[in-house]
């Protein structure tokens, strides 16, 4: 009567509430009203056939009933559930048919809904209470299940497909601020995100903006406010991050905590539930009680894993916020940092490691207080069920257990540490051996760093070893935990006599089973505290640096007319050093007026860049009262620093465009002709470093950023040494005397021509000022630094100086060059224009699925796949015998009259020992697989990208290689291998539990069948954007790295500029795109471990229910309860599998990644054996080119165009042309870093485009235009190979006449050498680029502008050294200065990669219409009007 009852009032209350609905479609304004989106039109219609396909069932049921059995007795309880469905179809399909004619959003009304989720709970009872026949009461199980799986988690909330879809291609609204309760709990508002990632490939734009709360600049301001309230403890930042998220940390702890008491749930529910099967006091028990047990547990399971979702996306979400703002708070330190001596790896270690490491946290953070929590409720349900000795014997294994374990949880960190220092170590020198790949290539020392690089690999995989087989160890603990507890635990309730049930030890066993996450989580948790607590402090120190150490220089607004007040005072590079020597000293106050010209001049390290630095506050200060700059300021550095980005970006520099002025800089910086040859004008994009940009190029660009500011004092650090002398002039005139002309100018030169029109002089000697000036008075006295300066610069023009019978016919020819040299457009084809004009490569990504190459390579990497099928078999033993071991426990138990209490535990502890051993055996064959496997790729990618030709390294910046060797390669080595495992291990596990359900009830097969065909179908639903999502996350944290290197560079520009706040706007967008694929990433892993968990309780639910329905003697309640047991982990086995399934495929574009650059067009062998030069070649050094074209791109123009000329060997040859003639691409093709499209060069009769690399380019020396030094000593910068000793050493030194700054340090060859040679001023570095080269002793030297940047009276030694060191060489030397090329013995002149003339420099100088003569007249005439004195 009761069934009957609930029937009726459900099928009135249905057919009220429809027919309520139905009036109200009538109504347009209700029309919104309690109703549920659908998603699909496909679905919709699978939606309509099941409601229809349930009534027809249940029809045939009342029909079989009445017609077949003659069964009367339950007629009403069968046919009112077959006319409600009928009802709840028809009017379904009215829905549907309603909606579409209105074209309005297609809902389903919540009667429908709330129709499907009672029938589920209902439809079972009423199998069991009519005796149905089960298979149809299955299939109408899984039907309803469908339904209602399709209202809950199938319904986005948003307009259909066709009115969503300018917002999904927009991607400009926040959707998740947006979403409501449901949406927020089941992940709904992802599904927009979904729809697109299934038709499209998605990209940034598609996805929606991070909330506000997850903002970088939201974080970091929230960060800084905490940090202020606790400046004054110790440990404040730690203290700040926790306290600027704690309302999200407090809702996040209720989730864990409900998530921690529902788990247990299941374990205190199963004794109860074995003993309701066994019939075990039957008495107390009514008929629904089973049912209610069924339905405890699913509920307790759906809570569970609700919880557990918002519970770890919580967690993912905070750690978004505390990364962000970590990352901001890093960046601004770095931005604004002075003096620190930390390197630019260590801080870009900050941010790939620490933040990343402190934002993972979160995910351990409830554990810290979950873990004695976990304990306590596991004592509580053993306490209930086996009593106090049992219960503390189990506590007692336990903490024995988690104190074994912390020995290797201890070796665990310090050997994570030691693999931790070994990175950074080699990433460290990774990335300078990227920089310098250049020069590595043309010194052919790539092979050497490669090793050097591969044995910093050997030492940090000896660490890796080490800590992966101590893994090893440490998961051998984590899945025998269980069994050795139970062990101790149901051998106490022997000797203690406590009588063992099969529920109680069912419950027991489950109950270990949780247990086994905080026995492996306490190491790993101190572990990551410890990790977390250094990084903390790594990055608090950062932070704390910058608060003592920065200081800026006083600038001032514009008020008077002193531009800079520079007072006494000391300055000091290394002012942290016990010796606090000082660089720089200046003795007496000097007032620069507003509008004056300042020139300062002076010998290589003299100290005149680091003046410049003092004036910007760059340099530290060891005592006086500082500089005062009034006005604003722009600088030049003498490095030039270029950003990636378009030339217009790198001159404007963050101002508007002005096009009148814009025009005029470009002019005025002589960009104008470079600009009309590429093809892309000034929005042509430059690589990183402005590495597709000359030397001269690179120097003009941050001349006309300098310009365009309008600034008032500009300080120009050296602009002319990079350019030509026709070019210098240009700059001169046009730049400083017309554009400047009312400005404050300080710049440094070696152009000792220019220095009449300043209207002060400054010359420096020793880091002081000895002279200072009008250039008049300063000349005026013979015994001065500037005239012994000056005696240099005339030695140097007498060797230019044509006779004085040809001087007045060269003069005439000078002024009628003059004359026309306004309207002259030179034709300049930049050496690597072809590079400019090509826009950077954007970062190579994978569309679609990871194709099964990348699989099969990582399989088979190690031993060629060996050693999985032994890993499978492990891995299907060890399930085996632990089934086997919980069946025994559980079915012996309750059979003591055959089976004695040592036969039970005695079998017990064999099979819990023999499982245990082949968990040993699978994890120690997976850590072999592992390190196996990273090696090969590691060697692969790596000795591939040192094969690449230079091209890939000008188009690729280094981030993206740093990237792969570090990141990726950190996946690869302790996560992809273990994952893949997993997923395989997880695939066994759940098999076994198939298998034991469908022994206890054979429906099951069906459930699952079904069960997993949907979650398949999901997991290919939400691949497509997980896996894209998982590709922006790896592509979205380079552009991060990027802007942190580029900006650490160019910091002093930036503060400069006043671009702070720019440089910081830029990175907080930066960091929000990545914030944004992180978020979203996360966030749709939940979406599909919510809607699978939901999918396996109903699995759960519906085997609970069969265990109910069927009669007390058909199973064996030891076998059942022990399906239930399993069960009770089936909704998390089979969400691991899938998350697995899909995570191992976003695992798996690391490798993805890693075989990208695993593949690269590999330059010209670097040996062929049929090709082998003699040891001593070449022997004479004649270098033959013979009709040579040269292109850096098959579809570009040629930069050289038909080059045949002879350089005879013994002889010293000058290559001189306009800038862009050709002159650098002519030493590239010589070396073979392009190789020519036609022609050959021979040197000393062997073609050198037939031989390897190496054998060329080790028989070739060269001093690059852009000196190079590597972070180390003097001694590995003089001999990177070791191959020298000492006295060879200090000999080079002293012909360089670097012996005595040598000597100056007391660590001599030892003294440190900065990264990037910083703590050497860039004329010294060319000076030991040259000792360098003079260790070498070969037979060629190449001198590209090898002494551009030094005073003239050190090139003339310079220049004495080069003739008498390498008399027997042959010389070639590219030079803007016309005195370093004019005693050559024969001068090439190119012009548009053509050669216009070749021979003697007197037999060019005596034809006055020669394009060397031209050249002559330029640079004499340059001087000529500054400098009279030079002729008379």
């Amino acid at each position: 009567m009761l069934l009957e009852f609930v029937q009726s009032s459900v099928f009135t209350v249905l057919v009220l509430w429809a027919l309520n609905d139905f009036l109200n479609f009538r109504r347009e304004h209700e029309a919104h009203n309690h109703l549920i989106l659908f998603t699909s039109q496909t679905l919709d219609k699978v939606t309509l056939l099941c409601n229809f396909l349930i009534s027809v069932l249940h029809l045939c049921s009342f029909v079989y009933q009445v017609f077949m059995v003659d069964e009367t007795s339950f007629l009403l309880s069968l046919l009112l559930p077959a006319l409600s469905w009928l009802f709840a179809a028809v009017f379904a399909f009215y829905c549907k048919i309603r909606s579409r004619s209105c074209c309005r959003c297609c809902k389903w009304p919540l009667v429908l809904v709330s129709w499907w989720i009672f029938s589920l709970f209902f439809d079972p009872v009423l199998i069991y209470k009519t005796r149905k026949n089960v298979v149809l009461g299955v299939v109408i199980f899984i039907l309803t299940a469908y339904l209602c799986f399709i209202a809950i988690f199938m319904n986005s909330g948003e307009p259909l497909r066709e009115l969503r879809q300018p917002l999904l291609v927009e991607g400009d609204k926040e959707v998740f601020g947006d979403a409501g309760f449901f949406s927020l709990v089941l992940f709904r508002w992802l599904n927009p995100v979904f729809e697109i990632g299934k038709r499209r490939r998605l990209e940034l734009h598609h996805i929606p903006p991070v909330p506000e709360d997850e903002a970088a600049e939201k974080s970091y301001s929230l960060l800084q406010d905490s940090l202020f309230m606790h400046k004054t403890e110790v440990s404040s930042l730690p203290r700040a991050i926790i306290h600027s998220v704690w309302k999200p940390l407090a809702i996040n702890a209720l989730f864990a905590g409900i998530n921690t008491l529902c788990s247990y749930i299941g374990p205190f529910l199963i004794t109860t539930f074995v003993e309701f099967l066994s019939g075990f006091n039957q008495s107390k028990w009514n008929g629904s009680y089973g049912y209610m047990l069924a339905f405890l547990f699913f509920l307790g399971k759906t809570v569970e894993s609700l919880s557990q979702r918002q519970w770890y996306f919580g967690s993912r979400q905070i750690g978004i916020r505390a990364r962000a703002a970590l990352m901001v708070s890093i960046y601004n330190r770095s931005l604004t940092l002075k003096y620190s001596s930390l390197s630019n790896g260590k801080v870009m270690n900050f941010l790939n490691v620490d933040v990343e490491r402190i934002g993972d946290f979160f995910w351990y953070f409830h554990s810290i207080w979950l873990l004695p929590f976990q304990v306590s409720l596991a004592l509580v349900i053993l306490y209930r069920n086996l009593g106090a000795a049992a219960s503390f014997a189990a506590f007692i294994a336990t903490v024995l257990i988690m104190i074994s374990n912390t020995p290797l949880a201890n070796s665990q960190e310090r050997l994570h540490s030691m693999i931790m220092e070994a990175k950074d170590l080699r990433i460290k020198t990774t990335a300078e051996t990227l920089k310098c790949m250049r020069i590595l290539k043309l010194h052919s020392w790539e092979n050497a760093y490669l090793n050097k690089i591969l044995k910093l690999r050997d030492l940090e995989r000896k660490w890796l070893k080490r800590y992966l087989y101590t893994c090893s160890a440490i998961a051998f603990l984590f899945w025998a935990s269980p069994m050795l507890v139970s062990v101790v635990t149901f051998g106490v309730c022997i000797l203690v006599k406590m009588p063992l049930t099969p529920g109680s030890v069912l419950s027991a066993l489950a109950t270990f089973r949780i247990l086994q996450d905080p026995i492996y989580n306490l190491p790993e948790l101190v572990s990551v505290i410890t990790q977390t607590k250094v990084s903390f402090d790594r990055i608090q120190d950062f932070v704390t640096e910058e608060q003592q150490k920065n200081s800026r220089s006083n600038f001032s607004k514009r008020g008077s007319n002193i531009a800079i007040e520079i007072e006494p005072g000391e300055y000091a590079w290394e002012a942290d050093s016990n010796t606090k020597k000082a660089t720089l000293k200046i003795d007496r106050k000097l007032m620069i007026m507003r509008g004056q010209m300042v020139a300062v001049c002076g010998s290589v390290g003299s100290g005149k860049s680091s003046l410049l630095c003092s004036i910007i506050g760059e340099i530290p200060k060891i005592s006086g009262a500082g500089i005062n700059v009034f006005g604003s300021t722009a600088y030049v550095p003498q490095s030039a620093w270029i950003q990636t980005g378009t030339v217009r970006d790198n001159v404007l520099f963050g101002k508007h465009m002005e096009r009148r002025l814009y025009d005029e800089v470009i002019q005025g910086c002589a960009l104008d002709r470079d600009i009309g040859l590429w093809i892309d004008g000034d929005m042509t994009l430059i690589g990183e470093r402005g590495i597709n940009l000359s030397g001269g190029q690179k120097q003009r660009i941050q001349l006309a950023r300098a310009i365009y500011s309008d600034s008032d004092v500009y300080l120009l650090d050296d602009p002319f040494s990079a350019v030509d002398a026709h070019t210098g002039a240009h700059l001169f005139k046009e730049c400083l005397m017309r554009l400047l002309a009312c400005k404050t100018v300080f710049f440094v030169t070696h152009q000792l021509e220019f220095l009449l029109a300043a209207d002060v002089v400054l010359v420096m000697r020793d880091g002081k000022i000895v002279q200072s000036g009008k250039y008049e008075e300063l000349i005026a006295d013979t015994d001065g630094e500037l005239m012994q300066h000056m005696a240099a610069h005339k030695q140097s023009l007498s060797q230019v100086t044509p006779s004085s019978e040809k001087h007045s016919s060269l003069l005439s020819t000078k002024q009628k060059i003059e004359q026309s040299d306004q309207q002259e457009v030179q034709s300049i084809s930049h050496i690597r224009n072809s590079d400019c004009s090509e826009k950077t490569n954007e970062e190579e990504r994978e569309s679609g699925r990871v194709k099964w190459h990348v699989y099969r390579t990582f399989v088979a990497s190690a031993y060629k796949g060996a050693l999985i099928p032994l890993v499978l078999l492990c891995q299907v033993i060890f399930q085996g015998l632990q089934i086997g071991s919980n069946y025994w426990i559980a079915w012996a138990s309750e059979k003591g009259d055959i089976v004695s209490k040592e036969k039970l535990i005695g079998v017990f502890i064999m099979l819990s020992v023999g499982s245990s051993l082949f968990v040993l055996g699978r994890a120690v064959l997976l850590a072999t697989i592992a390190l196996e496997t990273a090696q090969k790729l590691f060697l692969g990618m790596m000795k591939s990208v040192f094969r690449a030709p230079i091209f890939f390294f000008d188009t690729t910046p280094s981030s993206r290689i740093l990237n792969r060797s570090s990141t990726d390669q950190s996946t690869v080595d302790t996560d992809i291998p273990y994952r893949l495992a997993g997923l395989v291990f997880a695939l066994v596990q759940l098999l076994c539990i198939i298998i034991i359900m469908s022994s206890v009830a054979w429906p099951v097969i069906l459930v699952f069948i079904i069960v997993l065909a949907i979650s398949y179908w999901y997991q290919n639903y939400y691949i497509s954007t997980a896996r894209e999502l998982a590709r922006m996350v790896g592509i979205r944290k380079a552009p991060i790295l990027h802007h942190l290197s580029e900006s650490i560079t160019g910091a002093a520009t930036i503060r400069c500029f006043n671009q702070e706040d720019r440089f910081i706007a830029r990175n907080l967008s930066l960091i929000d795109d990545y914030s944004r694929v992180t978020f979203y990433n996360f966030a749709t892993m939940e979406w599909l471990s919510v809607r699978i968990n939901f999918l396996f309780n109903l699995v759960l639910f519906f085997v609970l229910i069969i265990l109910v329905t069927l009669p007390k003697n058909a199973i064996d309640p030891s076998l059942a309860g022990l399906a239930a047991t399993y069960g009770l982990n089936l909704n998390v086995l089979q969400a691991w599998v899938i998350w697995n399934l899909c995570n191992v495929e976003n695992k798996m574009i690391s490798v993805e990644r890693i075989l990208q650059f695993s593949d690269i067009l590999s330059e010209a062998p670097t040996a062929i054996d049929d090709c082998r030069p003699e040891e001593d070649w070449p022997t004479c050094g004649t270098i033959e080119f013979d009709d040579l074209h040269v292109s850096y791109n098959p579809g570009l123009p040629k930069v050289l165009k038909g080059i045949s000329c002879t350089f005879p060997g013994q002889k010293k040859i000058g290559v001189v042309g306009r800038t862009g003639s050709g002159k650098s691409t002519l030493i590239q093709a010589l070396f073979r870093m392009v190789e020519p499209l036609e022609g050959k060069i021979l040197i000393d009769g062997i073609n050198i485009l037939k031989i390897g690399l190496h054998d060329l380019r080790s028989r070739l020396s060269i001093i690059p235009q852009d000196p190079t030094l590597f972070q180390g000593t003097v001694r590995t910068n003089l001999d990177p190979l070791q191959q020298h000793s000492e006295s060879e050493l200090w000999e080079a030194l002293r012909k360089c006449h670097l012996w005595e700054i040598v000597k100056q340090d007391h660590r001599l060859l030892d003294a440190p050498v900065a990264e990037d040679g910083e703590n050497w001023s860039v004329g010294q570095r060319q000076l030991v680029c040259l000792a360098r080269v003079l260790l070498q002793k070969r037979r060629i030297l190449v001198l590209d502008e090898a002494t551009a940047s030094v005073d003239t009276a050190t090139d003339n030694l310079i220049q004495k050294t080069i003739r008498e060191e390498t008399s027997n060489c042959t010389i070639i030397t590219v030079a803007h200065r016309i005195p370093t090329v004019i005693d050559s013995d024969l001068v090439l002149v190119l012009d548009e990669g053509r050669v216009l003339e070749f021979d003697s420099p007197n037999n060019l100088l005596r034809d006055t219409s020669s394009a060397f003569s031209k050249l002559v007249i330029e640079y004499l005439g340059r001087n000529q009007r500054d400098n009279d004195f030079e002729f008379t």
